[in-house]
């Protein structure tokens, strides 16, 4: 820790780096056009192209070249160069991709959350983050938009927002094509199309095919997770007049990988001492289980295998193994396309703007989620869907000899989120609740233990240790006839393989409007106000039918086994025993036809003065509103058993409130000497109703937070000494905490993978070394600070984060004029550093806990040629 801190002290001593990378100013949108100095980054992030160094707005620009330079294939690349966003990914890249800014973000792999960044791919609104995942076509910049971004960019922005434009067609005939090969098989091929059909329209395709093998390895089966296995295609129109440009956008893409893989710490085998953890048995659950796992895995007469390994040992974070079961897949499956048409037309003294899209994505998935070598659960066939049609209009022009500078607009969405989840038992899950029961129950007055499925030879069930201990409830159980009696006397029903959901679908239609404003007030030529308001109206109406089977589910329900719920529950066994045989996700009980709806009106905006001391210094402060709609959890988990004293299903358990954020921000821009910047930004965020994803002993659950706070400082600068020399060091001072009482764990502490300090940097240098023949040097790197991917205290030794650094590099040589030609050495994470991106308690394992474990060092060459 303490060298972190000097590097930290040495690194803002020496700041010297930068908010925007481009290495050339990048065409700003053909309806808009600014006067840009070169160097310059001009950037779409108020509705109007700007200069970056002009905006009052603490907004990050990545350029296509630094872009590839990083080697980013995706949005998760972008943290390498942005200290104040964090990408995450959990149990699934389609549905489990968190995006954080300013430690702020929605953790959880449930489709009906909904992001608190916005992701905006040429002005189209991406619905979760999960769903601008696949791999990127030619990017002109990327925008990271830092704070609430609720005026222009509306619903689900209350963190901030990724604005990201690509390259369009071009008049001119031009293309390309490259290729890279590197380990792990990695196999990555792009091209693309673009030129002039006539005066007046132009075309542009892309295409790409990206694969590689995985790195998390089943000892158990010799399989691969985490491979990548993707292609897309797209294809665009642009039509150009003197007063219109239309552009049309079409794409394609699919994924069909094995995703992903987590790493069972071990935590589990650490016996506890009693009234430790609090969530289980005496505090020896997680010891129990773990062993238990391990057993039955191995066990041919439990329906293991000789060999099998339930969980790997000891804990190797860096080998990189997870047992599962061989007759369970880890597979991902994701087909993606859609549409969309911007119009932008010059009506003289005031331009139009109109994006209209659809966008259908869906996502089929199976998974062994017991996580283990055991086969106790899996999901086999679960399917979600997102489709959206969007509209926006934009009006915007000046008027009192340029004192105001306006636009208005509004903006509507119609979206069908479906679901249809499979969470099933597997065929050692009657051994297994068996097992756990056999060893909690051992004493020294009863050394043999009890059981509930009679798998145990020669171990007494629990209803015949109950009647034998208890004279009183013995002649109850006999004067209540022999159904209630053989509740006792038998095993309870066995679970046959595929019990458990059988298809719970989800249906919820969402619709959302909003109208906007966004102005800013010249008040004189060096002094300017913008201000913006947003009204935001939402619905959403649900629709749900469950449909689970599992016996021992309608065995508890049966009115003959009252007496013996009742009897456990005096034994302090019946809470433990419901949940091993009727876990909530799939608990007939709760089986049946649901419908509701919610409706919500939210008022978002800003307000910021601009102050520009002269051409060079731009001082602003300002408040901003933000807002993301509440929603329903799509898991019939958050239902409550009236066996356990809860009141039954209802779909308002499955509803949670809306979040809103009001920020307050102050900084500077500068432009000290000719090719260096040096920015600062500092801000303090109050969230209030933060939604939160969080495991409550059996279950996944949204709660909302009364008030998460989010302060910190950002620097950044660029100094470039030569026009093909560029050094960056950007940081970021963050703080987060959780202020709720009932957070339990949580409260009082940071939010998690939220890292006090982080810096990135780069140098890149692209010398020319003759007429001909130019070269590449580049390295980027990312240093956090320790940070916890949970807040529970049995997890932290387990699946902290100390802190580390990610560092890539890149080196090549281009030749011909322009650098047509081109080839290049890449490495990613060159010094082969491990680090949790996250971690989550392993239901019905106990204090168990795993993490999904970082990529490893990737490395290879790449090809291309430009024409």
């Amino acid at each position: 820790m303490r060298k972190f801190q000097l590097l930290t002290a040495s690194a803002i001593a020496l700041m010297a780096t930068a908010p925007a990378f481009a290495q050339e100013t990048p065409a700003p949108a053909p309806e808009e056009t600014t006067q840009a100095d070169e160097g310059e980054v001009v950037v779409t992030a108020t509705g109007r192209a700007q200069v970056a160094q002009d905006v009052p707005i603490a907004v990050s620009v990545v350029g296509a070249e630094q872009l590839e330079n990083t080697g980013a294939s995706d949005i998760r690349g972008l943290r390498q160069v942005t200290p104040s966003l964090q990408v995450t990914t959990g149990q699934s890249a389609a549905t489990g991709v968190v995006l954080r800014i300013r430690g702020i973000g929605t953790a959880g792999d449930n489709p009906g959350f909904e992001p608190a960044v916005g992701v905006f791919i040429d002005g189209v609104f991406r619905a979760r983050a999960g769903v601008a995942l696949a791999d990127l076509p030619p990017i002109d910049r990327v925008e990271v938009l830092r704070g609430p971004q609720g005026t222009l960019f509306g619903r689900n922005t209350s963190a901030g927002a990724l604005s990201i434009t690509t390259q369009g067609p071009s008049f001119d005939l031009g293309g390309y094509v490259e290729g890279s090969y590197g380990n792990y098989n990695e196999i990555e091929v792009k091209a693309g199309l673009t030129g002039g059909v006539s005066e007046q329209l132009a075309l542009r395709v892309d295409g790409g095919y990206h694969k590689r093998d995985g790195y998390i390895t089943d000892p158990n089966t010799g399989r691969d997770f985490n491979n990548v296995d993707r292609w897309f295609v797209r294809g665009q129109a642009k039509f150009e007049t003197t007063n219109v440009v239309f552009r049309l956008i079409g794409d394609y893409a699919e994924t069909d990988e094995a995703c992903c893989g987590a790493l069972n710490t071990g935590s589990g085998f650490v016996l506890l001492p009693s009234g430790v953890d609090t969530t289980t048995a005496g505090g020896v659950l997680g010891f129990v289980t773990s062993n238990l796992i391990q057993a039955l895995a191995a066990n041919p007469a439990a329906g293991g295998a000789a060999g099998r390994i339930g969980i790997v040992r000891p804990f190797d974070p860096e080998g990189r193994q997870m047992a599962t079961s061989p007759n369970r897949d880890l597979t991902e499956r994701v087909k993606e396309w859609g549409v969309s048409g911007q119009l932008d037309w010059d009506l003289g003294d005031v331009a139009l703007t109109s994006i209209t899209s659809w966008r259908d994505w869906k996502a089929t998935r199976s998974q062994d989620i017991d996580f283990s070598g055991l086969d106790r659960a899996y999901r086999d066939g679960y399917k979600t869907g997102i489709r959206d049609f969007t509209q926006e209009i934009r009006l915007k022009g000046s008027a009192f000899d340029g004192k105001l500078d306006w636009l208005v607009g509004g903006f509507y969405l119609n979206e069908k989120l479906t679901l249809t989840d499979v969470v099933r038992f597997g065929t050692q899950t009657d051994q297994f609740v068996d097992g756990i029961v056999n060893q909690l129950t051992r004493s020294v007055a009863l050394p043999s233990g009890a059981q509930l499925f009679g798998t145990l030879p020669g171990v007494p069930l629990m209803g015949q240790v109950l009647l034998a201990s208890n004279p009183a409830l013995a002649a109850a159980a006999a004067a209540q006839g022999p159904a209630v009696l053989a509740t006792f006397l038998q095993p309870i029903p066995r679970t046959p393989d595929g019990a458990g959901q059988q298809a719970d679908r989800y249906t919820v239609d969402t619709e959302a409007f909003a109208v906007f404003t966004h102005n800013i007030i010249n008040i004189t030529d060096n002094v300017s106000l913008t201000l913006g308001l947003r009204w935001n109206h939402e619905t959403k109406d649900i629709n749900a039918d469950l449909n689970a089977a599992v016996p021992a589910c309608s065995f508890w329900l049966n009115p003959n086994a009252a007496l013996y719920r009742g009897a456990l529950n005096a034994a302090g066994l019946f809470s433990l025993a419901h949940l091993y045989t009727c876990n909530p996700t799939i608990n007939s009980e709760f089986n049946g036809t649901y419908n509701g709806d919610r409706s919500e009106d939210e008022f978002t905006g800003t307000a910021k003065l601009a102050f520009k001391l002269n051409d060079d210094v731009l001082l602003y402060g300002g408040y901003d509103r933000g807002y993301k709609s509440g929603g329903y959890n799509l898991d019939r988990g958050s239902f409550d058993s009236v066996l356990l004293g809860g009141n039954g299903a209802q779909v308002t358990d499955l509803e949670f409130n809306n979040e809103t954020v009001d920020a307050f921000e102050v900084g500077f821009k500068t432009n000290p000497l000719r090719g260096f910047q040096f920015n600062v930004a500092g801000f303090y965020q109050t969230f209030k109703g933060y939604q939160n994803l969080q495991f409550e002993g059996s279950r996944f659950v949204v709660r909302n937070f009364d008030k998460v706070i989010s302060k910190g400082i950002e620097l950044e600068s660029v100094i470039r000494p030569t026009s093909d020399l560029t050094f960056a060091l950007n940081y970021t001072l963050l703080e987060t905490e959780v202020r709720d009482p009932l957070a339990g764990s949580d409260n009082g502490k940071p939010l998690t993978n939220s890292p006090r300090n982080v810096i990135t940097g780069a140098i890149t240098w692209t010398p020319q070394l003759s007429d001909n023949v130019g070269a590449l040097f580049h390295v980027d790197w990312r240093t956090n600070s320790d940070a916890n991917t949970i807040n529970n205290p049995i997890a932290r030794p387990f699946t902290t984060n100390d802190g580390y650094s990610i560092v890539n590099a890149r080196v090549g040589l281009n030749f011909g004029e322009g650098g047509r030609f081109g080839i290049e050495a890449y490495v990613e994470n060159l010094f082969d550093t491990y680090y949790n991106i996250t971690s989550f308690p392993i239901p019905e394992q106990g204090s168990s806990f795993a993490v999904y474990p970082s990529p490893p060092r990737f490395y290879g060459v790449k090809a291309r040629v430009r024409f």
